[in-house]
């Protein structure tokens, strides 16, 4: 097996990506992490520079990739370590440049360490994880951090000595519920109440929702929704890093994974959500609007996505990072998970002791939450 480091994933060959990928899971597609690097979304403006991993056969054939970002800060992880860096630079050494394996600005779970789904996949995954880890090293970086990793990866990078953090996010499960008002009916009287309520004050604004697909969108409904995606994030402050020119290149390469909820009135867009799915999960991602409209955000954002899943029979809904107020909507506190290797072994042993007590509050955190579910106690999700 030969293993490189590739800065361009157009070195790779689509095709054997999304095999060792094996999975739908959007944002692990050759076609996203492309359109990300080929759109200027990642790169040096950025300080999202393409590393990554690829195993090769002797046939010349992929086997194993790990998708590897070098960064000089810390924006798009959403797995915030600033008082790493801030330690770091107050005993006079530099954190950055460090290294990432992430879907930039992307917190979603999923596979990390890409082996196709055949018996030899985990012996490929542990001479990845030992090559980054090397690589790391002879670039001087501080640091490895693995982002929002699933079941089995978080467990090969525990049996590697990796320092485990656990994060909270709140998911929705699919019960097998026939419609919206069947999800309903599992919630206590007051909760039900609230979300219908919610419901109707969208309606009684006049506004219609509209479900629209990629592979649907005219020119101008993705014009909109990357402006809606564009000014919400400057209004907050940040960076818009995903261009127009991205949009409509996934509209074409993904189709359906793509999938917009637009709020109309009088034939006018004013609000829209945008989301991504792979063949059991629906992931929310972004939201913007033009005006205030009273709950519309927990239409477009929540209740939408809500009845998209039941129609479609997708099981789980991610909607995204943080959000306390999600938990009175039925999406429960979930565990998310993430690796680090850290150089400096004072600062190593320093991390995993404070992991140590962030990891019991976490789960105390997540406990207290969940005691807020506005399920039934007969109808728990």
């Amino acid at each position: 097996m030969q293993l490189k480091i590739v800065d361009d994933i157009a070195q790779l060959d689509a095709t054997q990506w999304n095999r060792v990928a094996a999975s739908s899971n959007p944002f692990l597609r050759y076609e996203f992490l492309s359109a990300l690097e080929r759109h200027g979304c990642v790169g040096p403006r950025h300080g999202w520079l393409p590393r990554h991993l690829a195993a090769f056969d002797n046939t010349g054939t992929l086997v194993g990739a790990v998708p590897l970002y070098i960064k000089d800060n810390s924006y798009g992880e959403f797995v915030f370590d600033w008082a790493w860096a801030d330690a770091y630079q107050r005993a006079g050494l530099q954190y950055y440049p460090k290294a990432v394996v992430a879907v930039p600005y992307t917190p979603a779970t999923g596979p990390r360490i890409l082996t196709g789904n055949d018996a030899a996949g985990r012996q490929v995954a542990g001479q990845l994880v030992t090559l980054a880890r090397e690589w790391a090293q002879s670039e001087n970086l501080s640091s490895l951090h693995w982002l929002f990793t699933d079941a089995a990866d978080t467990q090969l990078l525990r049996e590697q000595g990796y320092l485990l953090r656990l994060g909270c996010q709140f998911h929705w499960h699919n019960q097998g519920y026939r419609d919206f008002d069947d999800y309903l009916s599992c919630f206590n009287s007051r909760k039900r109440k609230k979300v219908r309520r919610e419901r109707r004050y969208v309606d009684e604004q006049g506004i219609e929702m509209h479900t629209v697909h990629g592979d649907e969108a005219t020119t101008d409904e993705v014009r909109v929704m990357h402006d809606f995606y564009r000014s919400t994030f400057e209004k907050k402050w940040g960076y818009p890093t995903l261009t127009l020119e991205f949009f409509e290149d996934i509209c074409v390469s993904m189709g359906r994974q793509l999938v917009f909820f637009i709020a109309r009135t009088n034939a006018e867009t004013v609000a829209g959500a945008i989301c991504l799915r792979s063949d059991d999960t629906l992931y929310g991602r972004h939201w913007g609007c033009y005006a205030d409209y009273h709950s519309l955000h927990f239409e477009a954002c929540y209740y939408q996505g809500i009845d998209y899943c039941i129609r479609q029979g997708l099981k789980m809904f991610e909607p995204g990072a943080q959000g306390e107020h999600k938990v009175s909507r039925g999406f429960l506190p979930t565990a998310t998970w993430s690796a680090h290797w850290i150089a400096h072994r004072g600062f190593r042993d320093i991390i995993a002791r404070h992991l140590v007590q962030e990891t019991a509050a976490m789960h105390e955190y997540m406990r207290e939450l969940s005691e807020h579910s506005p399920f039934r106690g007969d109808r728990a999700a």
